[in-house]
């Protein structure tokens, strides 16, 4: 072969190259999308859903990132549980999603958290849970107990007077780990276990009579009473709904609600419910700029004024954002690069201030009461002074309150026990 030939087939193979690399950097970034369009959990996940779309199609008109658009691959877990470790497979293993925002209920989290690992995924979860797990591969960007039930729970005891404890819940992980925790930091303060009540219910229950009237019945001895509820999905709706068939009302047995939100009081007349609580990170009602912009743009997205948004609707709002500057920091959406690139990465929130992710992988937020209005909307009764970092690991369980989680070199441990200086089983240790 001559040299001009071989220069000449030398110089294609690099022009080959350089246009394959072209295409590829121009490539979407793929967005998973799991949430249950479908089902009990549907009422809280489907906004979700088009918040997500909302959130990817305002990116893609300020260009994208890193040259590149961004793809939603929206999938239907069905609110079934293990469809939700199927559905993950499918969005990372034959869509091959660059990242997942998805999930509400922690069985869910729990179902996908495996594949997540298994097949090196990134997962953004947006709601809060009960701790008790750190994984390098999923960003908690709801509460952690910390940052909702413990201060909700100091509230009631400090602000409100409360003496006896109704702790209401579905029957799954996130309230009976709540509950477990709630109910040891009650004792610890002196609560006598007679004056704490705990109740499970399943997914969709709807039959409330006899439950509410035990609450009715164990709020009338003579101390001050409140419901703390861990109640999931669309069984609230008859659960408040019996609350004022009963005529129970908020000056007598306050409900401090974790689950319930804008988006679940919008099915149901909230007349009855004036007064009850609600702790989160966010309401619709607080005033800030950052805050209307965000509530203009879902009434616009949605074609309709009246939208209402909610808290795990800024945890993805805030999440996303975060993905996406780690992705500008990391200059690639590599995942391993990502995972480095966004601790320590700050964001705005709604209520205005900014997001901090922390090296255990869960943010910082605001702690918010809001108490409910019978226009369906909350009134910010109580905050934070400052935003509270997320703790994985709570203070007030015996296996857990010597736990830390740090994701960055050279700990790398999603469970650290800061007393023997080892890395528990669960974590993965980086390698030498």
């Amino acid at each position: 072969m001559s040299i001009s030939k071989h220069v000449k087939l030398s110089l294609s193979a690099l022009a080959l190259s350089i246009s394959f690399n072209s295409v590829a950097a121009e490539d979407p970034i793929k967005v998973g999308i799991l949430h249950s369009l479908s089902g009990t959990m549907a009422i809280s996940e489907s906004t979700l859903k088009d918040t997500m779309l909302m959130l990817i199609e305002k990116q893609n008109e300020a260009g994208g990132v890193l040259g590149r658009q961004l793809e939603p691959v929206v999938v239907d877990p069905a609110s079934n549980w293990p469809l939700f470790a199927e559905k993950a497979r499918e969005l990372l293993a034959k869509e091959k999603v660059d990242v997942i925002f998805g999930n509400w209920t922690s069985v869910s989290r729990k179902s996908v958290l495996p594949v997540i690992e298994e097949l090196n995924g990134l997962l953004f979860y947006p709601v809060q849970y009960e701790g008790e797990e750190s994984s390098e591969n999923v960003f908690y960007t709801g509460a952690a107990p910390n940052q909702q039930a413990i201060p909700a729970v100091d509230y009631l005891m400090n602000d409100i007077g409360v003496e006896r404890w109704v702790l209401a819940g579905t029957d799954y992980v996130y309230p009976r780990t709540t509950n477990k925790i709630l109910e040891t930091y009650l004792k610890d303060k002196g609560v006598a276990a007679a004056d704490i009540m705990i109740n499970y219910t399943p997914f969709g229950h709807s039959n409330w009579q006899a439950i509410v009237s035990d609450i009715k019945a164990f709020g009338s001895a003579g101390k001050k009473t409140a419901v703390v509820s861990t109640i999931n999905g669309d069984a609230n709706v008859p659960f408040y709904r019996e609350l004022g068939n009963q005529g129970i009302e908020a000056a007598d047995i306050p409900v401090v609600a974790f689950s319930v939100g804008e988006q679940e009081l919008s099915g149901i007349d909230t007349g009855p419910l004036v007064g009850h609580l609600a702790a989160w990170n966010y309401f619709m009602s607080v005033e800030s700029d950052a805050n209307y912009d965000f509530i203009d743009a879902w009434a616009a997205y949605s074609d309709n004024e009246d939208a209402v948004t909610n808290d795990p609707m800024e945890a993805h709002y805030i999440g996303f954002n975060m993905y996406i500057e780690a992705v500008k920091k990391a200059g690639t959406a590599d995942v391993d690069a990502v995972k480095d690139a966004i601790i320590g990465v700050s964001v705005p929130n709604l209520t205005g201030g900014y997001a901090t992710m922390m090296p255990n992988h869960h943010i910082t937020k605001p702690v918010l009461i809001g108490e409910i209005q019978d226009n369906g909307q909350f009134s910010v009764v109580w905050e934070t002074p400052s935003t509270v970092a997320g703790d994985a690991w709570s203070d007030f369980l015996p296996g857990s309150k010597d736990l830390i989680s740090d994701w960055r070199k050279p700990l790398f441990c999603g469970n650290f026990n800061v007393v023997s200086g080892t890395c528990g089983g669960q974590a993965k240790v980086a390698a030498e």
